[in-house]
């Protein structure tokens, strides 16, 4: 039974459960919903979440300990030749993983029996041309030992999934039984599923702090191992980037790094007093129907693809700013620029300044305008003096946000900014980032046991300290004034 057919028994058995739950429960009240501990469809979501909850644990465990169980057994009756070691193992396992797949698919499309695929031959049939019929193409040939450990996977794969849906079925009837029969009037149905409620928001809201955990700890990782193979001096004080994967290498850090807050300054110098003065426009200014159609506008720019900023940066913009303005003051004649992607990139983030400062200046109370404006205040004055002070910090947050975009975007630094690692202040000379260089050392045929490769997690690591180092400044920031206006 393939997986998604087995969520719909799954649903069905849940639904069931519903309903005979809540029929049990007002029948044990004699039909009268008061004598009840609970509401009706407390009851009903007790049997459903008994359903659901063991059946859908036991799915996701299986899915997950299945694939590491059947690739341990395979990988293990494999040749000595063909996993001398744990990445010919990996490029082994994944050209098993292929001809089992593309055995699959010769059966679903009848050009091979299911029995046939079983018993198919290496040495009499070419494999390779028979997967390449049904749209499965092959780089190599298939050797006997991939063909039999191919064959053993789809067999232990198929015994897997029956072994799970009985599992998972067995799972789903015991939770029915078990829910469905605690359906009655003395039982506390709704303090039962407000205990399961709040378990599934403890662990949706835990998803945030485990998954930034797991970030951090693969980036130590990698970052440790990077710094035993090069020196953390040259890393953090060589001025020169010059990778080279064979051997040599210059991988200093402070081109990139100055690239990058290069870049984010010009964004933010763009982006903050624009956005900021659209927001307050909107909120203190603007009519009813002016801003029913303005700021909808604006926040159509936030829904735009990076790359078709991107483009534009490489046609328009990048031109424009080198034959008015670069070129005649001699400042260069390039279109690539940090000028060119600071800007682009400071026009991609106004909608963040502006939605969210508006929304920001709407939240302050009335009741401190009004105390303005009784003290002879005037609107101005009353925005400059009262209104943003209140609203700082929020205005601290999206300004932050911008800031983080502007810091890691990649896009429209390729085609805006170049790729030139260097230190200069002219801001229309051709720099690069930190994002775009984690990408390139990252891309192509890399050796990740490199320094050159490896130099990606340290870059990484470095840019995640930048954006603490701005999250604990907004926050101290933050704390000062609302303790200041509330």
């Amino acid at each position: 039974m393939s997986v998604l057919m087995l969520l719909a028994v799954i649903g069905a058995l849940a639904l069931a459960a519903f309903v005979l739950a809540r029929h049990r429960a007002l029948a044990s009240a004699g039909g009268n919903p008061r004598d009840l501990h609970s509401l009706p469809n407390y009851y009903g979501w007790n049997g459903a979440i008994w359903v659901l909850l063991p059946a859908m644990a036991g799915l996701v465990l299986w899915l997950v300990v299945q694939p590491m169980v059947v690739e341990s057994r395979i990988s293990g009756t494999l040749p000595a030749e063909l996993v001398t070691d744990a990445a010919a193992r990996a490029l082994t396992m994944a050209d098993v993983r292929r001809v089992a797949g593309g055995l699959d698919t010769a059966v679903a499309a009848g050009a091979l029996s299911a029995d046939g695929s079983g018993q198919i031959d290496s040495q009499t049939t070419d494999i390779r041309a028979v997967l390449a019929g049904v749209g499965v193409a092959l780089g190599d040939e298939v050797s006997p030992e991939v063909l039999a450990a191919a064959q053993d996977y789809r067999a232990m794969t198929a015994w897997g999934a029956a072994a799970r849906s009985a599992l998972v079925l067995a799972l789903a009837l015991a939770g029915l039984f078990r829910g469905v029969s605690r359906g009655h009037k003395e039982f506390r149905a709704r303090n039962e599923v407000e205990k399961v409620v709040l378990g599934l928001l403890v662990a949706a809201s835990s998803i945030a702090i485990l998954t930034t955990l797991g970030i951090v700890g693969s980036m130590i990782t990698e970052t440790a191992d990077f710094f035993t193979k090069y020196p953390l001096k040259d890393f953090f004080f060589s001025l020169t980037w010059s990778p080279n994967f064979k051997g040599n290498s210059d991988l200093g850090m402070i081109p990139l790094l100055w690239g990058t807050l290069y870049v984010t300054l010009v964004a933010l110098i763009v982006c903050v007093p624009v956005g900021l003065f659209t927001a307050i426009y909107l909120a203190e200014y603007a009519s009813r129907a002016t801003r029913s159609w303005v700021k909808p506008l604006i926040e159509v720019i936030a829904g735009i693809p990076t790359v078709v900023f991107g483009i534009f940066a490489l046609v328009t913009v990048g031109p424009f700013l080198r034959d008015w303005f670069a070129a005649p003051m001699g400042l260069g004649d390039s279109g690539s620029s940090v000028m060119t992607a600071g800007l682009v990139i400071g026009i991609l983030n106004i909608p963040f300044i502006s939605s969210l400062s508006d929304d920001i200046i709407n939240a302050v109370p009335q009741s401190l305008r009004d105390g303005s404006y009784g003290l002879g205040a005037t609107k101005s004055e009353t925005v400059r003096q009262v209104i943003l002070p209140a609203a700082l910090p929020g205005i601290v947050g999206a300004v932050l946000m911008a800031a983080s975009r502007a810091i890691g975007e990649t896009m429209v630094v390729v085609m805006g900014a170049g790729a030139a690692a260097q230190l200069s202040l002219n801001p229309f000379d051709a720099m690069t980032t930190m994002t775009v260089k984690i990408v390139g050392q990252l891309t192509g045929d890399t050796d990740f046991a490199a320094p050159e490769t490896l130099v990606a997690f340290a870059l990484g690591m470095t840019l995640f300290l930048i954006t603490l180092g701005l999250n604990v400044f907004a926050l101290y920031i933050v704390r000062k004034y609302r303790e200041q206006y509330e």
